[in-house]
């Protein structure tokens, strides 16, 4: 039986700096060093989590929020609302979105720019452009007041956080009417070329949710999970969800198979199991742990490498697996340069061109605040300049 045949559960920023990033690139180990792009070395640059310090235990409905800068005037926090409908609804209700909600959605959906591989290169290094380009691109956070069911706070690791409603994971439970049952704080997340519900996008899981977590992967029969975080950065950002031998949440039994570590990664490959079923499902998490907290990474190749395997660990899994689940800890600074960086790499690949700007739009049509930081954003650039180097040299040998 395959992993798709098993049946569902059963109870079923503040500002940033404006400095140049903290990376540098690196050679391949097959590339030589002048064949790379160069970026002069330059002080590490914090990348403020806007979410870090943020406590859990308000009731959103309390919220306020202060205006701090142009990154919340562009609606970067929960002014910008996609879609004004009841949790778990599947349309929009667009009569209901105000007018600013309305443009910030418009921008959204037509927001493009397309890059040539020579535009790329060059675009890489606009620090000045890319910034501008990502203060004025709305952040689409989901307003925490959608939300206003008893205890949900709790399920939320950073308080001004939530799924944006019309694209939201609901968990299967046998009482539909228990809304808390079918909560969880991740979203669906579209692929190359607009595809569905080829990724997740999750915050790192809590003490309390770890239960709902392994529920949402035994539902979704997700191939792989992509964890950016460490555990502890300064405070927790991360509970510790997986198991060191073997371990039961909620009648899935969770094994693990195998541990592998390399240079930027561990690979544990975990077998489940429900109920009287024999055959098991093959689930692989890959923890990066070269993605230092408040920074960018250092070098690029770890990351584009990962994003390569990752991408073809799904193309071989079952042909009805499910989305690819990511996360880091709030799901989408670290997470949203992931997911972009898959969809892009396929776009240049098959298409010779990138569309940066409207992959990252697309993104936060699907989960607000994807890709955190413009810092982050000239991140992107540059692994996709790495990644069309990698591509030209192929071609040329």
């Amino acid at each position: 039986m395959s992993p798709g045949c098993f049946p569902a559960f059963p109870e079923d920023r503040r500002r940033s700096m404006s400095r140049q990033p903290s990376f540098t690139y690196s050679e391949w180990s097959d590339a030589r060093e002048e064949d790379l792009f160069e970026l002069e070395a330059v002080p590490e640059t914090p990348v403020f989590d806007c979410f870090a310090d943020t406590k859990a235990e308000t009731d959103p409905v309390t919220l306020t929020v202060k205006q701090v800068g142009l990154q919340e005037r562009r609606g970067s926090n929960v002014s910008l609302t996609l879609d004004m409908c009841t949790p778990g609804c599947t349309e929009p209700y667009g009569a209901l979105l105000s007018p600013g909600e309305q443009s910030a959605r418009d921008h959204l959906l037509k927001a493009s720019n397309v890059l040539s591989a020579e535009q790329l290169r060059t675009r890489a290094l606009d620090d000045a452009a890319l910034q501008a380009e990502f203060f004025e691109t709305p952040m689409n956070f989901a307003d925490p007041k959608e939300y206003d069911y008893p205890g949900v706070v709790r399920k939320n690791r950073y308080k001004t956080l939530v799924p944006n409603p019309r694209s939201r994971v609901c968990l299967k439970a046998t009482d539909r009417d228990d809304f808390l049952s079918t909560y969880i704080n991740a979203n669906y997340m579209r692929g190359y070329g607009g595809e569905e519900k080829v990724y997740i996008a999750t915050q790192g899981p809590t003490v309390n949710t770890v239960s709902d977590f392994w529920r949402m992967v035994w539902q979704e029969c997700s191939p792989v999970i992509v964890m950016l975080t460490n555990v502890e950065e300064k405070n927790e950002k991360c509970t510790e969800y997986w198991p060191e031998d073997g371990v039961t949440y909620d009648g899935i039994e969770i094994s693990v198979t195998r541990l592998i570590r390399a240079d930027d990664y561990r690979l544990r490959i975990f077998a489940l199991k429900v109920g009287t079923f024999l055959d098991t499902y093959i689930l692989r998490l890959y923890w990066y742990t070269s993605w230092p907290d408040q920074k960018t990474p250092d070098k690029a190749p770890p990351l584009l490498e990962l994003v390569l395997e990752v991408e073809e660990v799904r193309l071989r899994a079952p042909p009805k697996s499910g989305p690819v689940i990511v996360h880091c800890s709030a799901g989408i600074g670290r997470t949203g340069c992931f997911i972009a960086t898959t969809i892009l790499c396929k776009q240049l690949k098959n298409e010779g061109v990138v569309d940066i700007l409207k992959t990252m739009c697309q993104l936060r049509l699907d989960r607000g605040g994807m890709i955190q930081t413009p810092e982050q954003y000239q991140f992107v650039h540059h692994v996709l300049s790495l990644y069309e180097k990698k591509l030209s040299c192929s071609v040329e040998e």
